[in-house]
């Protein structure tokens, strides 16, 4: 079974960019195929990595829902709506040389996530045995995490930036796991666009606070917000940049 690592956290503290760069470590060190899975309704982990999927299971959804409604959405004759699914839904991975994405998206208008968090779980569940790691973007705050979308997740990665309500963010998420239960084999912290690299005793102050393992921290680099100001997918970064060598050290750190 492939080891899923799930990464949450405060929406703006920088975790799609370090997902981005973590599914990259792993292909690197040759763990591969790594399954990608964007599970953030405003889908961008696909940015970060240079690639265009051909559909979401959102707009998967929306397919279904308006099929013999819409004249654009058609079934072919004489296959049923669960059948048509079945068969749409390997368009939804994108397969790259290293690793293959599969992106959540949203629904339109008013439409309930309900449907496209369920295809999440089960698309998970079902293609877990076919990669040896699976990594999950999660959806900014507690919502995926207290919906049980990733019961299974061996490695919870927290990610805030150095303000103290990042970290408070962090700590309720991994009380959250705790109270339904979820019992990964490892939950920790990385702070994200530290300044020097070094956290300030008030950061530090607060991860204590919070109880929270602090698994490492990632110092700011202006080349990351240059990259994505340029439209340039953030895993185009040079080898020797600080970030990736931070986040290196941190990975090896958890044993991954």
């Amino acid at each position: 079974m492939g080891h899923v690592i799930a990464v949450s956290g405060k929406g703006g503290v920088g975790k799609t960019t370090l997902c981005g760069l973590l599914i990259q470590y792993l292909c690197e060190s040759g763990k591969r195929p790594v399954l990608a899975v964007d599970a953030d309704a405003n889908a961008n982990l696909n940015e970060v990595l240079g690639v265009e999927p051909e559909i979401t299971l959102g707009e998967l959804r929306e397919e279904i829902e308006r099929a013999g409604v819409d004249p654009r959405y058609q079934i072919p004759s004489g296959m049923t709506k669960q059948a048509y699914l079945e068969m749409r839904l390997s368009d939804a991975i994108a397969e790259e040389d290293d690793y293959d994405l599969m992106v959540m998206g949203r629904t339109q208008g008013q439409g309930c996530y309900c449907f496209v968090n369920g295809l999440v779980q089960t698309q998970v569940q079902k293609l877990q045995s076919h990669y040896p790691y699976i990594v999950v973007d999660n959806e900014a705050g507690m919502e995926h995490i207290s919906r049980g979308i990733l019961p299974m997740m061996e490695v919870a990665i927290l990610v805030s930036d150095c303000s103290r309500r990042g970290v408070q963010a962090a700590g309720r998420i991994a009380r959250l796991m705790k109270e339904l239960n979820f019992k990964p084999q490892k939950t920790g912290l990385i702070v994200n666009r530290v300044p020097d690299g070094k956290l300030d005793a008030g950061t530090l102050e607060e991860i204590r606070n919070q109880g929270l393992e602090l698994l490492g921290v990632v110092p700011h680099d202006d080349q990351v917000y240059q990259y994505d100001c340029a439209g340039k997918p953030i895993i185009r970064l040079p080898k020797d940049s600080p970030v990736r060598s931070a986040l290196g050290e941190i990975v090896k750190k958890i044993g991954l």
